[in-house]
């Protein structure tokens, strides 16, 4: 049976450590990747204040994962809704065996530019 819940693509610009600059700061290029089925979910006011106050990251939404997914997002950029997003905090991953949808990984996204 084929699952009523969708996800939509969104663009990865995963990040690939080159080198480092004269203060010693890591370089990296990045290689854009379309994702499919990715879920969406808008922040609530609760989660974004408390988000502002214990990392100082405004989160804009959260993305869901689809398993099997083995791209890196931390610290990456992010593109869908024709706006670009920036991934701040490592994804939270739930047992793949024991989630019973297409999803086991979150990441939380704040607006970028």
């Amino acid at each position: 049976m084929a699952s009523l819940i969708k996800g939509i693509p969104v663009v990865l610009y995963e990040r690939t450590p080159t080198g480092q600059d004269d203060l010693g700061e890591t370089l990296y290029t990045e290689t854009q990747v379309t994702v499919p089925n990715v879920l969406i979910t808008p922040a609530t006011a609760e989660s974004v204040v408390s988000e502002l106050q214990l990392n100082g990251h405004r989160m804009a939404y959260e993305l869901c994962l689809p398993k099997g997914d083995a791209h890196t997002w931390d610290g990456c950029r992010v593109e869908f809704f024709d706006q670009q997003f920036r991934v701040y905090a490592p994804p939270t991953e739930y047992i793949e065996a024991l989630t019973p949808l297409d999803w086991n990984r979150k990441v939380k996204v704040e607006r970028y530019g």
